[in-house]
């Protein structure tokens, strides 16, 4: 388990403006507070997030992210009010059981706001230790539902996988009596995707049936036949692993690409690559890509994220900085008061406006429709349809805890 932590510094210079704002649950997140809490010692934060295994790229990403929001949100000093944002990064590599001993172990060290959360594993057993300690969650790139009203302390900073899907369904207007296919790896993240279209895109009354290969498939001309045969007016796409390539290139040579709509979900700018000649024949949901856009939250992101391009979970940890930040301008050191102040708030993010729903804590967000133009390593995606946080909002959950 590393643990890095690093100092950021602040002087406020805006405390009567923000004063103002503090009654408000609106407002714009870098503007400052006093902070609350009964002294100038740190605030200290826990970052526990994947710096290696399967999702270290993403976690790189939100870890940017985070740096360049608390920067935003700071205005560049790194505190609130008087009070340093102290920050540990612990690397959980994606494994759950390590994810929950870091927490508690920085909880045990006095540490009241934890976030991150790369994997969704590892997300649904960190929300359970933050309430058994009464100690702030901000999951991150973790897409699980189950996040959204898993109880009062436990929040999120990106999308959840109704999002995704919603956005899916916006390709064919109105689902009823549209035919819908789901391609999907047998599997659990198979059968995730599929349970997922039937809910949201069957429960609005399309027909959904499958198509589903081993996960071990290297030849995929007769999955492409059987899709053909069924004449869909959507075909949702759910694959990972090294066998992408070959199954896109399938689908196109045989023809489906052209007789349907495809749409699959576009994940960070290393794997577009892998679509080869099909890219530019798919219809991409999208969480975020740079340039989907053009927001002072994007503008300075992009002035300090390494290379200056934002990528698919940028957006994530810009959000959980801007969230901590609030949380400790309006609560200080006390918990109850920071959750009060994330319920209901509305601020502007790096994919605009953003509103964390009181009832169950879902972020909605805007999503997007892309499509990609160009080939191979030279691919650039272009916003078609930008999609509003209330028309993807996900069904209000009961709060369980």
């Amino acid at each position: 388990m590393t643990v890095r932590h690093t100092r950021r510094a602040f002087l406020s210079a805006a405390t009567m403006m923000a004063a103002a704002l503090a009654a408000t649950a609106c407002g714009s997140p870098q503007d400052t507070a006093s902070g609350g809490g009964d002294s100038a010692a740190p605030v200290k934060v826990g970052l526990v997030y994947s710096q290696s295994g399967a999702l270290a790229s993403y976690g790189k990403q939100y870890i940017e992210g985070f740096k360049a929001g608390l920067d935003y949100a700071t205005k560049g000093t790194g505190k609130v009010g008087d009070r340093t944002i102290e920050l540990t990064e612990v690397d959980d590599a994606g494994d759950p059981a390590k994810a929950v001993s870091a927490a508690k172990d920085l909880i045990g060290k006095g540490t009241k706001i934890i976030a991150g959360s790369t994997a969704s594993g590892v997300a649904l057993q960190v929300a359970p230790i933050a309430a058994q300690n009464k100690v702030l969650f901000i999951s991150g790139p973790a897409a699980t539902d189950a996040i959204t009203g898993a109880n009062k302390y436990t929040f999120r900073s990106g999308r959840q996988s109704y999002q995704d899907v919603v956005t899916a369904k916006s390709f064919i207007g109105d689902p009823a009596g549209k035919k819908v296919v789901v391609f999907a790896q047998d599997g659990a993240f198979g059968d995730a995707n599929e349970a997922a279209v039937k809910a949201v895109i069957g429960g609005a009354g399309a027909s959904v049936s499958s198509v589903r290969a081993p996960a071990s498939a290297t030849e995929f001309t007769p999955f492409a036949s059987q899709i053909k045969a069924a004449k869909p007016d959507l075909l949702f796409v759910a694959w990972a692993g090294t066998t992408a390539p070959a199954m896109w290139q399938t689908l196109d040579q045989q023809g489906v690409l052209s007789s349907t709509t495809v749409v699959t979900g576009l994940d960070i700018r290393a794997s577009w690559p892998t679509f080869g000649a099909a890219g530019s024949k798919i219809s991409f949901l999208s969480h975020y890509f740079d340039g989907a856009s053009d927001t002072e939250a994007s503008k300075a992101a992009k002035a300090k994220i390494p290379g200056g391009t934002i990528d698919l979970f940028h957006p994530d940890g810009f959000a959980a900085a801007q969230m901590v930040v609030r949380a400790v301008q309006e609560g200080g050191d006390d918990v109850e008061k920071m959750v009060k102040a994330l319920e209901g708030w509305t601020f502007d993010g790096v994919k605009g406006s953003m509103t964390i729903r009181a009832g169950d804590h879902a972020l909605l967000q805007p999503m997007y429709q892309a499509k990609l133009s160009g080939s191979g390593t030279a691919f650039t995606a272009a916003a078609q349809k930008s999609l509003t946080g209330d028309e993807t909002a996900p069904p209000v959950t009961q709060m369980k805890g």
